[in-house]
């Protein structure tokens, strides 16, 4: 049966969607998921819980509103409501029970506060008139959980400023430190009971489901493209079209890093050369190589080349 978006949730999509993403740098998750607690796991399944429905709700809006009739497509109305589905299964799963006592435990300060997160500047010149840089590295900050503890209309706090998010709301700036991270030093004489253990399992579980229903999210919005350039008889794409193709994809790549590394660090044995799916021994040399290879290859077999042309990489 296919999924539908109801006008309810149309209507919950929308208001997640007058949020902004909150940004989390690779030092930030790399010092998080050292050694993690099951109180750690739950802290960063709340997290996910919070700011996944963000970020997917930016999507299903953009995936909406493409120029051009490019929304009306089949391929990519496949996708958005692939999107509005997984929204909806995260903002209903249910929140985990624990004792009062459990959570002032879960949610006491950080004794140490996470690095600053610092917006790639490069990305900055790909999305110059953007407010909603879709990586996961670059979006701004806020806290939907927020509502629970602050009004829209309440004056900004600890000197942030806020910013209109042209759904007539204000757009709140939390502190990263009080949302994702905990030091798990606190808490190391913590039983965790065993509805902890159960959450993190079942959330995870939720995660997987989803992050495998978007594995051909790329195939099919490439589908979706070429079906509008059919339909229109397009040779070509537009700028406008090209700026979405370029933020839809690396809004991707921040949600499905977000969720590999969360189900990772829930699955995965300890490893001493990586923190969850993130290796700390990469090196950007062997990679960038490998990326050469892939792209040659590529160029061979479509152009049909015996040796597509080399390719010079510097890199001290």
């Amino acid at each position: 049966m296919a999924f539908r978006i109801t006008t309810p949730l149309w209507e919950k999509i929308c208001h997640f969607a007058s949020f902004p993403q909150t940004p989390v740098s690779l030092q930030q998750m790399i010092l998080f998921g050292q050694n993690p607690s099951q109180g750690t796991l739950l802290k960063a399944s709340e997290f996910l819980s919070e700011e996944l429905p963000i970020r997917l709700a930016h999507r299903v809006k953009e995936l909406s509103d493409l120029p051009q009739g490019l929304s009306e497509m089949p391929s990519i109305v496949r996708v958005k409501e692939w999107y509005a589905q997984s929204f909806e299964e995260l903002v209903t799963f249910p929140p985990p029970k624990i004792s009062p006592e459990l959570s002032k435990v879960l949610h006491s300060a950080a004794s140490l506060p996470l690095p600053v997160s610092i917006p790639n500047p490069s990305l900055h010149k790909l999305f110059p008139n953007s407010d909603d840089n879709s990586s996961m590295f670059l979006s701004p900050s806020s806290d939907i959980a927020g509502l629970k503890h602050h009004s829209m209309d309440d004056p900004p706090t600890s000197g942030r400023a806020m910013k209109t998010n042209g759904n007539g709301g204000k757009k709140m700036r939390i502190p990263m430190d009080r949302r994702y991270y905990y030091d798990p030093a606190e808490t190391l004489d913590v039983a965790w009971p065993p509805e902890v253990y159960e959450y993190n399992k079942k959330f995870t579980k939720v995660l997987d489901a989803i992050k495998k229903r978007h594995d051909p999210t790329v195939t099919t919005v490439a589908g979706g493209v070429l079906e509008w350039k059919k339909k229109n008889r397009y040779k070509l794409i537009g700028s406008d079209v090209q700026r979405f193709l370029d933020r839809f994809y690396m809004s991707r790549i921040g949600i499905r890093f977000l969720i590999g590394q969360h189900i990772a660090l829930n699955t995965l044995q300890p490893h001493p050369d990586y923190v969850g799916i993130i290796c700390t021994r990469s090196r950007l040399h062997d990679i960038a190589s490998e990326a050469i290879e892939n792209a040659r290859f590529v160029c061979e077999e479509h152009y049909g080349m015996f040796k597509a042309p080399p390719v010079q990489l510097i890199c001290p």
